[in-house]
């Protein structure tokens, strides 16, 4: 499979000759100066590429191209926006680039409360705790009626994080939730935000009365306003899943689990409408059979993101080791390598090792703690080569 590496532009303290030092062979990256909902011009697009093809790489994956919440909600705006969306495909297309990897979650993107969790063995790890979550949901954000979306044993502790939570603490989790995670990746709160929670909320509520099938709904809407566009030009759209794979904040969410995501590949059956398999982000739910769902959307999969969750109880998880955790990606990469072994793959949210932690490196996208997946990965890929086509040999 073709070793890709997110990559944040110009600005990133990772650069490119860094990557070509370390084997990668492709890029996955955006403008991510660009706000939700503006066109993508050529001449932008031509000029990433030109520089990251000046270190003998390609631009393999656009992750992500992304879709303005007005289009998630259908706002007034839903179709203008929608064309914007449509001319900056077209550029894309016309630039060589087929792949574009999104996501349909509204508001937030990826859901951590520690975002540097002491592991045993030194390095730190993007962690999950339900708990948590809930004490900034009901005490923090304050959102009506938020209790009744959280089961008793999480209820139960807040008494205690009462009584431990300081003003520090508290400071802490909404920048791990609503700022750190998510400025870099979807762009609707930053750095500097002077006032985040309100933010956030005025953000909510354009959710209001919202279903999971008014989302689905209007996913299907925009999707079939985009595929005669990527059908020119051979674009694949690969939808993310949700991360967590579950209902957060009251939001609905709608790429869960393998329902889902049948649903959404049935509903417009194209082949250009397809799935980035995040592992990872599957992995975070007990619901998922990773490896059965591997199994099944191998064949509309045309980007894959290799990671494991390890599951703790009361809900929590946290980031594992790449050779570890609850998925065989040594299975999933035999699975992917047989259905099209051309296909780009890049290792997400690994451990801070080593200077990672200092470096100033965004959450979850560190050097070493990538460079190292990367190596445990290409050593997997290097035995599925190997031994695939004995059907003797399970390879663990």
């Amino acid at each position: 499979m073709l070793n890709t590496w997110r990559w944040f532009g110009p600005k990133d303290k990772i650069t490119l000759d860094m990557l070509v030092q370390i084997g990668v062979q492709g890029i996955v990256t955006s403008l991510y100066d660009i706000p939700a909902g503006e066109v993508w011009s050529v001449e932008r697009i031509s000029e990433l590429k030109s520089l990251i093809e000046s270190q003998g790489l390609k631009w393999s994956v656009v992750e992500s191209l992304p879709v303005s919440e007005a289009i998630k909600y259908a706002g007034a705006e839903r179709d203008r926006l929608i064309d914007n969306y449509i001319q900056s495909l077209e550029n894309l297309g016309k630039c060589g680039i087929r792949t574009v990897c999104y996501n349909f979650m509204p508001v937030i993107d990826w859901v951590r409360t520690d975002l540097k969790r002491p592991m045993p063995d030194g390095t730190s790890a993007l962690y999950f705790d339900y708990s948590r979550l809930a004490y900034f949901d009901i005490r923090v954000l304050g959102r009506k009626d938020a209790a009744r979306d959280y089961p008793d044993y999480v209820l139960a502790k807040l008494p205690g994080l009462d009584r431990t939570m300081t003003a520090e603490d508290i400071h802490s989790l909404v920048d791990t939730i609503i700022v750190k995670t998510q400025g870099f990746i979807c762009g609707n709160i930053s750095e500097g935000d002077a006032a985040p929670l309100e933010h956030f909320r005025s953000l909510l509520s354009l959710y209001d009365g919202v279903t999971k099938d008014d989302l689905r709904a209007n996913l299907v809407y925009f999707l079939k306003a985009i595929m005669p566009v990527c059908g020119s030009y051979g674009i694949d759209m690969c939808i993310h899943p949700d991360d967590p794979p579950m209902p957060v904040f009251g939001l609905p969410r709608i790429v869960c689990n393998a329902e889902d995501i049948r649903y959404i590949l049935d509903s417009v059956d194209n082949p250009h409408n397809g799935l980035t398999f995040c592992a990872g982000s599957l992995s975070a739910g007990a619901h998922n059979d990773v490896e059965a769902m591997a199994r099944e959307f191998a064949s509309r999969s045309r980007f894959v993101h290799l990671r494991t969750c390890a599951l703790l109880p009361d809900g929590d998880f946290v980031e594992a080791p790449h050779v570890d955790g609850r998925v065989n990606l040594v299975e999933l990469l035999r699975i992917f390598r047989r259905q099209d072994p051309s296909l780009p793959m890049r290792v997400d949210h690994g451990r801070d090792m080593l200077s990672d932690s200092v470096s100033g490196y965004n959450p979850g996208y560190g050097f070493y703690g990538r460079m190292f997946a990367l190596a445990q990965v290409e050593g997997m890929m290097c035995a599925v080569e190997s031994l695939d086509g004995d059907e003797n040999v399970k390879i663990i």
